[in-house]
């Protein structure tokens, strides 16, 4: 009877100290704080990070031009639509600035960048160092002469110089002589808008280029190498400029002189179309760079996402008159 007693006892014991050490190995869990979730699940116990923005670099040859202002926008707010940040660095037309503000961006480990060459030569390194380093590039508007580009993003400026020559040619009857203001030597505008004016203008005999020269694509250039030509060129009858900035330049030399000449412009910036419109400048090549900007901030996002892009992708030009 007694040791009945004593095992019955025992149980008790025993069932009331397992009882404690089950409360003490699971203690009650607190309650997260209102607005935060708590620990993941995930292994680790850790949150799970949100997902980094995409960061694309882009390098402008200058913003101390219309048109490249408005490049620069239409690439900002395809960027903002697209949830991607934008850097935006200015090479102030400095080819030496570009290239090192391109080192830094790929220090700065940019997903992509977005390249508008100040000197098509003079990029190449960078462009070659951005590939060794596993960052795609697309150039817009201007090309680079060297290394790996994904895309090309520009209008077809061989065919806006062929416009810009029939016009002319239209114009003067097919007699008459014309000056050529040049943009800036090595980029891939000048280049090609010169060759397509040529080109166009040799199927014209009775028009004689009697000057080409280079003004960099700036309107204070314009209007002093347009003043040079006039001294040893008195009589021309037009002139053709590679962007509209060179082209209100020399239109300024030739008011100034009391010539009526007909002056046609490439880029079609709001100055431009405003002396269209005035009947001081006969003509001027739209471009659309806001477009231009537009689309190269979404071909970059699918390059990103890893969809194949077309090598060349041309935006639309127009012959802007008065008319």
């Amino acid at each position: 009877m007694r040791t009945q007693r004593r095992i019955g006892v025992l149980l008790v014991v025993s069932l009331m100290f397992l009882a404690v050490l089950s409360a003490c190995g699971s203690p009650a869990k607190e309650a997260p704080p209102s607005g935060d979730a708590g620990p993941s699940s995930a292994a680790g116990g850790s949150a799970p990070a949100a997902e980094a923005k995409a960061k694309i670099g882009f390098s402008i040859s200058t913003l101390n031009n219309p048109f490249f202002v408005s490049l620069k926008e239409g690439a900002e707010k395809a960027a903002q639509a697209a949830g991607v940040e934008l850097v935006v660095v200015d090479a102030k037309d400095d080819p030496a600035k570009q290239v090192s503000d391109l080192e830094d961006l790929i220090q700065q480990k940019v997903d992509l960048i977005i390249l508008n060459p100040t000197d098509g030569d003079a990029v190449v390194t960078a462009v070659q160092s951005a590939n060794a380093a596993g960052i795609p590039v697309i150039t817009v508007d201007r090309r680079a002469n060297g290394g790996d580009v994904v895309a090309h993003v520009a209008s077809d400026n061989f065919k806006g110089g062929a416009l810009a020559a029939e016009f002319i040619k239209q114009a003067l009857n097919g007699q008459g002589k014309v000056v050529e203001l040049q943009g800036i030597p090595g980029t891939s505008a000048a280049r090609d808008r010169g060759e397509g004016f040529h080109d166009a203008l040799a199927a014209a005999p009775g028009i004689e280029i009697v000057a080409s020269q280079p003004a960099d694509f700036d309107r204070a250039k314009g209007l002093q190498v347009m003043e040079n030509i006039l001294q040893s060129h008195p009589n021309i009858d037009a002139v053709f400029a590679h962007n509209d900035e060179m082209a209100l330049g020399a239109l300024e030399a030739l008011e100034a002189a009391g010539k009526k000449v007909i002056v046609v412009g490439f880029d079609a910036t709001e100055d431009a179309r405003k002396a269209v419109e005035a009947g001081r400048l006969a003509a001027t090549i739209a471009q659309r760079p806001e477009e231009m900007g537009k689309i190269a901030v979404e071909t970059a996002v699918k390059v990103l996402h890893g969809e194949t892009v077309d090598k060349n992708i041309p935006v639309p030009l127009d012959l802007v008159t008065k008319s």
